[in-house]
């Protein structure tokens, strides 16, 4: 009888790399530095040059007049109480999500992705609908002298409204690939349910939590859409940096909105290297528990 040689089988799970002529990797390098460089790194560079190209005395002055400041005052006023409600309830809706199962779990999850499919005017519009003068609570706040719309409660229930996804979009997919183990073992030696959090879940979420505050903050602080519609455009009250840039630029004043302008071009560098940072910690951390089991 003859022996026939059967072709030995590729194992299960491993991937035979793809191997491509070197013309066909420096073609693609080329081409994604090409569009990085035309859509990305020349704007960037324009936004600087212009900001300085009438010298830092014009620079620092446009950037430290009065109502600048009260812009950079109220953006970081509406990020620092956007972010830490945000915060709270992505941990809450991520740890409802992931670790429990109820009636209303999809409805839960559509409602958290909601504003990503909502334009972001569509969401000013709706609390104008809601908080205006000719709105459903309109009369009421009126008699009672309280106002939401063209003032600053409005500008943070709008940053609020646009922000609500990032934390918890990034936390849901994390904690349910880590599954309910670790916390049913704690459970099991006594712990109560914030030893649970503090001990066990925190810890093991920290990175992707960090990451999910560092987006959320950076679209707080560079939202436009949502923000230009309940402001009113009440230079030196209700002007965020972005409506102060537009403002600016709108009355020809280029070297003050390209100054105002790389104040946010600045926030998206910082934001990128945080990014960055955070993503190589989280593909550090396998590796580091491999080696420690």
């Amino acid at each position: 009888m003859t022996a026939i040689a059967l072709p030995l089988p590729v194992p299960s799970g491993r991937v035979r790399p793809v191997e491509e002529s070197a013309w066909v990797r420096r073609s693609l390098i080329g081409l994604a530095l090409a569009f990085l460089t035309l859509f990305l790194f020349v704007p960037l560079i324009s936004v600087f040059y212009e900001a300085l190209k009438k010298g830092w005395d014009v620079y620092i002055a446009a950037i430290t007049e009065p109502d600048a400041v009260s812009a950079i005052q109220l953006t970081l006023t509406a990020a620092a109480i956007a972010v830490p409600l945000n915060l709270v309830f992505g941990i809450a809706a991520a740890w409802a999500v992931a670790k429990f199962e109820f009636r209303g779990k999809n409805l839960l999850v559509t409602l958290i992705d909601l504003p990503f499919s909502v334009s972001p005017v569509v969401s000013g519009l709706i609390y104008v609908l809601i908080f205006g003068l000719q709105g459903w609570l309109g009369p009421w706040l009126a008699e009672h002298d309280i106002k939401i719309i063209f003032a600053v409660p409005g500008i943070v229930l709008a940053t609020i409204f646009v922000t609500v996804p990032f934390i918890a979009r990034e936390l849901i997919p994390l904690m349910q690939s880590q599954g309910a183990e670790e916390e049913e073992a704690a459970v099991v030696l006594g712990a109560n349910g914030w030893q649970i959090f503090f001990r066990v879940t925190l810890p093991n979420i920290k990175w992707g939590l960090l990451y999910g505050v560092i987006l959320c903050n950076a679209r707080a602080m560079g939202e436009f859409g949502a923000v230009s519609v309940v402001s009113g455009h009440i230079r030196g009250s209700t002007n965020t940096l972005p409506l102060h840039v537009e403002i600016l630029y709108n009355e020809y004043n280029f070297a003050a909105a390209f100054a105002v302008a790389s104040l946010l071009a600045l926030l998206a560098l910082v934001t990128l290297a945080l990014k960055t940072i955070i993503e190589s910690k989280t593909r550090e951390k396998p590796e580091t528990a491999g080696i420690q089991e």
